[in-house]
């Protein structure tokens, strides 16, 4: 399996960003094709206090064909163009899991 996952810093504004996540983010995640699970974590805080990060979502594909199929279609297009709107909150990185 593998994930790209996207980490948020702490916005300015959290129920800015909050909304527009849900109400405009999430619809466009949910259009991906071949996507094994999406999981959003809201970030609670760190083991030494309070964390840099304020959201993690992590989308998985079961392979890479299937990711690179997703990563390369027009509703990836339409998730990275609002993406842009995050702008130095958001890192991605794509990661696979190793079950040794």
């Amino acid at each position: 399996m593998l994930k790209l996952v996207c980490l948020y810093t702490r916005p300015p504004d959290p129920a800015a960003f909050d909304t527009h996540y849900r109400e405009v983010h999430m619809p466009l995640l949910r259009q991906l094709s071949g996507v094994d699970h999406i999981e959003i974590a809201h970030v609670t805080g760190a083991p030494r206090g309070e964390s840099p990060l304020y959201l993690i979502c992590e989308i998985v594909w079961d392979n890479r064909a299937a990711m690179d199929a997703c990563m390369a279609s027009p509703e990836m297009r339409a998730v990275a163009r609002d993406a842009r709107i995050f702008g130095d909150l958001l890192s991605m990185h794509i990661a696979e899991l190793d079950r040794g």
